[in-house]
């Protein structure tokens, strides 16, 4: 047996039995994880290349934190509960219009903070009592809450996964918002409208406008919104004029965030800050764990093993495994499939030719993301179950249709990247 491969085995082996067995966080047990592999490999305990991993994805946390401290701002000054009141409001005689806007909000803080869990917790849990409100069994509610959360988690601006693949081939992080959006739009749609389309066709908006808050939305009117506004504007016009002075996507978070202190409610903008660092550092610590492991696996030649083997069993078992394996793997840790799985399968199919190595990367990491609806760990799943409360099995039942459109469009997606390589421009 090879070397690399005893290393590899070892290094996915400590990890596993430290998550799962001991109960450790995953950012501790993929440190492990790397140290075990080290050793096995005969590079003992290489504190240099452990200090390298720790910072590989250091950008990518500036990119979580400053997000993270932008959506805490934004829900305590009001505005997403105002939001999602209105569009009931507005909308509830138009309900696949209604749903789909609510799915909207619930994948916001996904797609600016690259993490379902953040999506579940803020959005989602001011969403699921309104999606209740119009008729929708709780299972079903949190079945659209997880999904929504993890299509957030996918979709851009920030995509975690899609970073790290990117990062392990040295392909920067452009040109993925049309791949991306084109895996998380349909896919959302799909989601809310099948679970939840049937059950809202006749709603009784006098029934529940006691329910809904309007309080908020009178008082602050348009300026609660002036944050979100501003950052898409920021973010858009940095895209699509070059001339215009390059803020950079954290210095953005931070400008609006900084705004939102003073469009709606009063609150403690230290004490939030504070408060929403200690979501983000669980996160920012799994990415510190994910380097180390990754750094090893080069360092003990595992990654070009899992290259050269994939090779050597066909692109068949590469789209087979990238489809089953990878949501499956991803269950312990979605940011651990798209390093460890995600970039030698990446590898391996623009390695055959013909492909969009961009639109492979975003189908690649939308199927990592999948992962947090996977038991055990089940992230997203799990929090939407005790927000509705739930056991998580009803709410996994409800999420399986979903779950595999959501895999047949990743891989049809990956099939025709060549079609599709004019999004990635």
């Amino acid at each position: 047996m090879d070397i690399e491969l005893i290393a590899l085995i070892s290094m996915l082996g400590v990890f596993l039995l430290s998550n799962l067995l001991f109960k450790l966080p995953v950012s501790i047990s993929m440190i492990l994880g790397a140290i075990s592999g080290a050793i096995v490999g005969g590079e003992g305990i290489p504190l240099r290349h452990l200090f390298e991993g720790t910072f590989a994805y250091v950008d990518t946390c500036l990119i979580i934190s400053t997000a993270m401290l932008f959506m805490t701002a934004v829900q305590e000054s009001g505005a997403m509960e105002a939001l999602s009141s209105s569009i009931v409001r507005r909308f509830y005689r138009y309900p696949a219009i209604m749903l789909i806007l609510l799915m909207v909000l619930v994948m916001f803080p996904g797609m600016i903070t690259g993490s379902s869990t953040a999506a579940v917790l803020s959005a989602g849990a001011l969403v699921a009592p309104v999606l209740l409100l119009v008729g929708i069994p709780k299972e079903k509610v949190g079945a659209i809450i997880s999904m929504g959360a993890i299509m957030g988690m996918a979709a851009p601006p920030i995509n975690i996964p899609a970073m790290l693949i990117g990062g392990g081939v040295d392909m920067p992080y452009i040109g993925f918002d049309g791949p991306l959006f084109l895996l998380t739009v349909p896919c959302a749609i799909f989601i809310v409208l099948f679970l939840g389309l049937r059950h809202c066709r006749n709603i009784d908006i006098e029934k529940i406008q006691g329910s809904l808050s309007e309080d908020i939305g009178k008082r602050y009117g348009f300026r609660l919104y002036i944050p979100i506004v501003l950052l898409v504007a920021l973010l858009v016009v940095s895209k699509v004029f070059p001339s215009f002075p390059q803020l950079g996507t954290c210095f953005i978070f931070l400008i609006s965030a900084v705004v939102a202190c003073f469009t709606g409610k009063r609150f403690n903008p230290l004490e939030k800050a504070i408060s929403s660092m200690e979501t983000t550092i669980p996160v920012m610590a799994k990415l510190m764990g994910v380097g180390m492991f990754i750094q090893v696996m080069t360092l003990v030649g595992a990654r070009g093993w899992i290259v050269v083997s994939s090779l050597a069993l066909g692109l068949g078992f590469v789209y087979f495994a990238s489809c089953t394996v990878m949501p499956a793997f991803g269950a312990v840790s979605s940011y651990g499939a798209a390093s460890v799985m995600g970039v030698p399968f990446l590898l391996v199919i623009i390695q055959r030719g013909g492909s969009c190595d961009i639109v492979v990367a975003a189908a690649l990491s939308f199927l990592c993301c999948l992962g947090d609806i996977m038991p055990p760990t089940a992230l997203a799943g799990n929090y939407a179950a005790q927000i509705v409360g739930l056991k998580y099995g009803k709410v996994l039942k409800k999420s399986l249709i979903p779950f595999l459109f959501c895999v047949m469009v990743g891989l049809m997606v990956m099939l025709n990247s060549s079609s599709l390589a004019f999004l990635a421009r």
